[in-house]
């Protein structure tokens, strides 16, 4: 399987649930100790770190990183083979699986060990969905933070699973104003146009939300949507980034219609007295006579038939 597949994915690495320490006998039980001992055993089993075959781990959670340094794992891969796997991983049990587990961090370990042929150290947890991706935002604040855009493809994976506003807020550990602005981006730039621009980790907000307006106008001007990607020819994010925002601008410039200028006028007619008469101006192919309101004026629309008569007797002469 393919990296990128696997990485699109697949989390971490399963662990086997150790057997149960035994307990200390007692006279006498209650529900009240059996409960104990339950919770107890529940305690054991979270904090317990198995080694996990990797290739016994699925995906889960929601795409958080858009893009992987190839120089970054083969650096992590010969880490694990010097010094081995110091840092485990965080699963939880299949829900619809058994015996396999869905990673919640740690893709890349994984994929290594898949890679060394050896088995994973991994965390096992018991979390429902919001657990998951608590766990999963928790991490990702704790280690390098998401860029811009990282976060707003995270929150909207988050939002069309139909998780709440808050837990998305408290996941991504943002508040509700800069979480509409994200939500915003993501819904009007579609998701292979982001996912091939990637993390573009030094582009802020403001740029994302100006390229959001020109992809909204573009598209209701009838571009279609992955028309800028034709231009993403190159392996920097940022520079693919740069790309699709050139073309978007220079493609909205002819959405916007040009300001008509204003007709040049001629020099103004004189009367034998050196009076202005009226000044025309010629407006594409017309030809425009303003003058003041007066008894020549009205003489002249009156007289302008007869006029008109004159001139085609004179032009067939």
């Amino acid at each position: 399987m393919a990296r990128k597949n696997i990485l699109e994915g697949l989390m971490t690495p399963k662990e086997e649930t150790p057997a149960a320490a035994p307990e200390i006998a007692r006279p006498r039980s209650s529900a009240g100790a059996i409960g104990a001992v339950s919770r107890s055993i529940a305690d054991l089993k979270s904090r317990a770190m198995l080694d996990i075959d990797p290739f016994e781990i699925d995906a889960g959670g929601f795409q958080d990183r858009l893009g992987f340094s190839n120089a970054d794992d083969a650096a992590l891969l010969e880490s694990l083979r010097e010094y081995g796997q110091q840092v485990p991983i965080l699963v939880r049990p299949h829900p619809d699986r058994p015996g396999r587990y869905q990673i919640v961090y740690g893709r890349r370990r994984v994929l290594a060990m898949r890679d060394l042929g050896l088995p994973v150290k991994a965390l096992v947890r018991e979390l429902d969905d919001s657990g998951l991706i608590m766990a999963q935002g928790q991490e990702n604040t704790a280690r390098r933070e998401l860029s811009f855009i990282e976060k707003a493809n995270f929150a909207l994976q988050m939002q069309q699973a139909g998780f709440s506003r808050k837990l998305i807020c408290d996941a991504l550990s943002i508040d509700k104003t800069l979480i509409s602005r994200m939500l915003s981006v993501a819904e009007r730039i579609p998701n292979e146009v982001i996912r091939v621009i990637g993390p573009a980790t030094s582009i802020g907000r403001d740029r994302w939300l100006y390229v959001a307006d020109l992809y909204e106008k573009a598209i209701a001007a009838g571009m279609p949507e992955e028309e800028p990607l034709l231009f993403c020819q190159t392996d920097v994010s940022e520079e693919r980034f740069e790309a699709v925002l050139s073309y978007l601008t220079s493609r909205a410039l002819n959405l916007v219609p040009q300001k008509k200028k204003k007709p040049a006028e001629e020099p103004p007619i004189i009367s034998a007295e050196g009076r202005k008469l009226a000044t025309l101006t010629r407006p594409g192919r017309s030809l425009v006579l303003t003058m003041p309101q007066g008894d020549f004026a009205e003489w002249l629309a009156d007289e302008l038939p007869l006029l008109h008569k004159k001139w085609q007797a004179a032009m067939k002469s």
